[in-house]
């Protein structure tokens, strides 16, 4: 190749790095990376109630990390294929069988156990992995085109 020959056609391939948030936290960090969630979630396309309700879920993940949990927790958050995916994991003494089968809306008037049910109802999906080493929270919301709406979908 000389000056003279016009340079080789390029491909460009865009790089979407995948991971947003990957950090540990604790009582005191939890408003903070709160916001940072809003933040990557709305970067990456999420907007309005979806938005809101994506963050409540996240926020309700973290809080039961410290709650529940031993007090501190690891955050991940990324996309992939068209969704958003955060997992929340602790150290506690994981969640007993029962509190995970009973997928009923709690009562009007109790204090606790919301924190699983929201997280459940303002994400697409919910996988949740538990035992005495500690429990990891994983949840999804579907970004574009083809978003879905959730389970609290209101025909």
């Amino acid at each position: 190749m000389t000056n003279a020959d016009p340079p080789a056609p390029r491909t460009v391939v865009p790089i979407e790095p995948s991971l947003l948030i990957a950090e540990a936290f604790d009582q005191a960090q939890v408003t903070e990376l709160r916001h940072s969630v809003t933040s990557c979630v709305r970067a990456a396309g999420l907007t309005g109630q979806r938005l809101d309700d994506f963050v409540l879920a996240v926020n309700e993940l973290i809080t039961n990390a410290v709650r529940h949990g031993g007090g501190q927790g690891w955050l991940r958050l990324w996309r992939q294929a068209g969704h958003l995916l955060c997992e929340v994991a602790d150290h506690g003494p994981g969640i007993s069988a029962r509190r995970l089968d009973d997928r009923s809306r709690p009562a009007p008037d109790t204090a606790g156990g919301w924190g699983l049910w929201l997280a459940r109802e303002l994400s697409d999906s919910m996988e949740v992995e538990t035992g005495a080493a500690g429990t990891t929270v994983r949840i999804s919301a579907g970004v574009g085109a083809h978003e879905h709406i959730g389970r609290h979908r209101r025909d």
